[in-house]
């Protein structure tokens, strides 16, 4: 671990590795006199596994996490844009958020498999729960921000989503992590007198059907979105079954092959002492035959010396 970490690197470390990389930084900090960064520090929680998972999204794909929110601020910009009484087309942002959503996922599954954590269904649906939230929010002023969540995110419920539905004034302003979205202020809607009962009823009727288009569309980008994240887990847990599998048979062979081992080098070790001991016998019958000869040519001698 590096002598000196900032507080985005510690989001970067493996979870493991985060509660005492953590406690170094803050006692580093107050060491150097910044106390109240040190006890900031030190109130950093532990990200569960879900919310570490769309950090390393955040540090280390960021093309991929850039572009859901640029497709999740097209998609509330669409919206607006219909509850304006304009033509827009919320098909075209709803599929590219989709999309960038199960790139996501399909990445996030890769970060838990590096990391040695199983990408299981419900992580999964954490993460991408937490993506589409952070989509959602995209650019809103003070809303989380990938790269150093400690939890998940949940999605805005209908009142708050709907209050993030910019006006006509709308401006943005900055770039990157730190973009702003600004909205103008509702302005009140003052009812004429001459207005009628049957106008009023009928605008009222076009809001409900607008906001209800909005939350069907919501909740069909979530259902695919949470699908896709299944597919990506099952498809996760079948590669690592066939993995599993793979390490199962080459055990096997390395077994037999041990075991083949064991007998080879046994049988070596008999075959050596076997010729050894004929070796050992051949040489006491090739004295055998030499005292035998000596012998012989001895009674030779004596027989004909007689």
């Amino acid at each position: 671990m590096p002598t000196t970490l900032s507080i985005d690197a510690l989001f970067q470390l493996p979870l493991a590795e985060f509660t005492a990389a953590r406690n170094t930084l803050a006692a580093q900090l107050k060491k150097s006199g910044r106390a109240e960064e040190a006890a900031r520090v030190k109130t950093l929680a532990k990200p569960s596994i879900s919310a570490w998972t769309v950090n390393q999204l955040f540090w280390r794909h960021r093309k991929l996490y850039d572009r859901l929110m640029a497709s999740g601020l097209q998609f509330r910009e669409a919206q607006a844009a219909q509850l304006a009484g304009k033509s827009a087309d919320i098909r075209l942002p709803l599929e590219a958020r989709r999309k960038a959503l199960a790139d996501l996922a399909q990445a996030a599954a890769g970060v838990l498999k590096d990391a040695s954590h199983q990408p299981t269904p419900e992580t999964m649906r954490r993460v991408t729960t937490t993506l589409e939230a952070l989509s959602t929010l995209a650019n809103v002023a003070g809303a989380p921000q990938g790269g150093q969540l400690t939890d998940d995110v949940d999605p805005p419920g209908f009142e708050a989503l709907a209050a993030l539905v910019p006006s006509v004034g709308e401006s943005r302003t900055g770039d990157g992590r730190g973009a702003v979205l600004r909205f103008a202020p509702k302005p009140q809607r003052t009812v004429s007198r001459k207005r009628s009962k049957e106008e009023d009823e009928h605008e009222r009727e076009q809001a409900r059907k607008a906001r209800a288009a909005e939350a069907k569309a919501a909740v069909q980008l979530a259902e695919r979105s949470v699908r896709d994240a299944q597919r990506a887990a099952e498809q996760a847990e079948a590669t690592l079954k066939k993995a599993a599998a793979r390490l199962k048979e080459a055990e096997r062979a390395k077994t037999e092959l041990d075991q083949q081992l064991e007998r080879a080098t046994n049988e070596l070790t008999e075959a050596r002492q076997t010729a050894r001991r004929i070796t050992a016998e051949a040489e006491e019958a090739a004295q055998a035959v030499t005292d035998a000869e000596r012998m012989l040519e001895k009674a030779r001698k004596e027989l004909e010396g007689s």
